[in-house]
This record gives C-alpha cells, sequence and structure tokens, in this order.
C-alpha cells in the first residue's frame, strides 16, 4: 500500500499481500523495447562490438581512453613531440609519456581485460 491511498484512507488488502499488476511481469515478447542504440550504433543490434560498452563499469570511458591513446601511438610514431601531443589532446605531458609506453593499453579486444584495469 503506498502512502497517498493510506493517507487518504483507502482500504488495505484482507489477506495482508500486497496486489501484484500482472502487467509487470510480461514474456519479452509482449515487451515494447526501444533499441536505440548509443553513439557507436543506431541499435544494439549492428553494434560491431561483441560486448557492449555499458555492461562494464566506465566502459565508454575505457575504451574512449583507448582510441586516444591509439591515436597518441600513432602520431607519436609520426613524429610529433610529447610536449606538442600535450597540448594537442589536452593532456599533461606525463599522460602522453604513459601512453606511448603502454602503460594504459584498454584496446585489447573492446575493453582492458580485469587485470590491466588493476594496475
Amino acid at each position: 500500500m503506498d502512502f497517498l491511498t493510506l493517507e487518504i484512507g483507502g482500504d488495505e488488502p484482507e489477506t495482508g499481500e500486497e496486489i501484484h499488476d500482472e502487467r509487470t511481469d510480461l514474456p519479452p515478447e509482449y515487451c515494447h523495447y526501444r533499441d536505440e542504440g548509443c553513439e557507436q550504433a543506431t541499435s544494439c543490434l549492428t553494434c560491431p562490438f561483441p560486448q557492449c560498452l555499458y555492461d562494464e563499469p566506465r566502459g565508454r570511458q575505457h575504451w574512449l581512453k583507448g582510441m586516444r591513446n591509439k591515436e597518441i601511438n600513432r602520431l607519436f610514431s609520426g613524429g610529433r613531440g610529447i610536449r606538442e601531443l600535450a597540448s594537442l589532446f589536452g593532456v599533461s605531458q606525463r599522460t602522453i609519456q604513459r601512453a606511448v609506453k603502454g602503460k594504459v593499453t584498454g584496446i585489447k579486444g573492446v575493453l582492458p581485460s580485469k587485470g590491466e584495469r588493476d594496475r
């Protein structure tokens, strides 16, 4: 029984059990689910990843960092300096050094393995 019903003076169920609305536990084929996708795909069924980025805590953030680090490594290999990359990406020089060294990978598969995240 909710607070509003008790305040108005509604009757409580005589059996002492809560009233169960049958619509809350529908089989999947009767549920209206809107697959709106995310930034990466227009729908979950067309997603390029084997595992959803949102299934893991901070999954999207890890993926974006991995892509950023991949781009940092590509530009560094092309001859750009650490200071230039730091100003280009808006991060510290130390962050660029870590990315170049490969400490923060985040792109093996979709998400870093649990051991890589804990380092």
